[in-house]
């Protein structure tokens, strides 16, 4: 391990999604990420812009290891579970992973004096609070194992900068779309839990049909409506949150949407637009943990940040993940 030369930001989770694509986006604003991920839900094929630690985050030797040996300036740290349905099943892992995960990584930054972190949280810690769009105000009440792991770690980084200077961007966000416009990296879980991929899947034949899971909420079709951030505009908030950090201007929470929400079946009337072609799906039953309506204000962001989605239209989304898709570059 190498490369104490280098401005170092250690990126949890690397080898996922938005892992993926912030360290890309690093490398471009002339930083070296490294990614620190166990693989359980990322793949060793994204980790394509800087060295690659493989690791869990409980593992207090293993963190301690890289900290020593690349001395980052601040972490980024997107590694989590994050499938609503399973925290609902199995919270046990979501307290293990999420919480006890964060808060071995927290206390290794503080012992390697790294006390700047930029962490991906989510709108999932503001639970059902339906026809409201939430801001930073908005009280957080989760109603699933997902959402209130992250929010113990928001308490985590709270007590840990009274007691110890670690300061913290948080940024809470919920759906993610779209890809990389070079094609360089995209969307692709293991299993598959997301809706655009999911769509795009059954659009070209990967799945017989995609499961709207509720077909009876209080909306204006009956399915739940979500606000969806392309993954390049989510990520271009990490890197102003990361600026802020080094600017020393200390803790600060901030919700990322565009304020306009999209439910399920207007996502898949899209991607048929997009790709010319129908989206064979059938009803399944609610899914336990799942809220009517969530869309996220970000006008603090907006005020505070300079952060202004530029790319985050239903359109742009789907086609950014439509080509993506088409490329082959991963394994279904």
């Amino acid at each position: 391990m190498t490369g104490v030369a280098h401005r170092n930001i250690l990126v949890t989770g690397g080898a996922g999604y938005i892992g993926s694509h912030a360290c890309k986006a690093l490398k471009a604003a002339g930083f070296q990420p490294v990614t620190y991920d166990n693989l359980s839900t990322g793949w060793a094929d994204a980790v394509k812009f800087g060295p690659f630690e493989r690791g869990d985050l409980n593992d207090r030797r293993r963190l301690d290891a890289v900290f020593a040996a690349y001395k980052p300036e601040a972490v980024l740290h997107f590694g989590a579970l994050s499938d609503v349905g399973q925290s609902m099943r199995e919270p046990g892992l979501y307290w293990h992973n999420n919480a006890s995960g964060s808060l071995n990584l927290i206390e290794a930054m503080v012992e390697a004096g790294c006390l700047n972190m930029v962490f991906s949280s989510t709108c999932a810690t503001y639970g059902e609070q339906d026809g409201v769009t939430l801001d930073e105000h908005c009280t957080q009440q989760p109603i699933n194992a997902y959402g209130a792991s992250k929010m113990a770690i928001e308490e985590m980084l709270g007590n840990f900068d009274a007691s110890h200077g670690l300061k913290s961007v948080i940024l809470r966000y919920f759906n993610v779309a779209g890809a990389d416009a070079d094609g360089e990296v995209g969307e692709f879980h293991r299993p598959e839990t997301h809706l655009v991929p999911l769509i795009l899947d059954t659009i070209i034949g990967r799945r017989e049909a995609l499961t709207v899971f509720g077909t009876d909420y209080d909306t204006p079709d009956g399915t739940c409506i979500r606000d969806y951030v392309h993954v390049s505009d989510l990520i271009d908030a990490h890197l102003k949150g990361l600026d802020w950090l080094i600017a020393n201007k200390g803790s600060r929470a901030f919700n990322l949407g565009t304020g306009t929400g999209f439910s399920v079946k207007e996502v898949m009337d899209q991607a048929s637009i997009v790709t010319n072609k129908q989206v064979p799906w059938i009803a399944g039953e609610r899914r336990a943990g799942d809220c009517t309506k969530l869309v996220s204000g970000s006008r603090r962001a907006a005020l505070e940040l300079g952060w202004q989605p530029t790319r985050s239209t239903m359109d742009q989304m789907i086609k950014d993940a439509w080509h993506w898709h088409r490329t082959g570059n991963y394994e279904a």
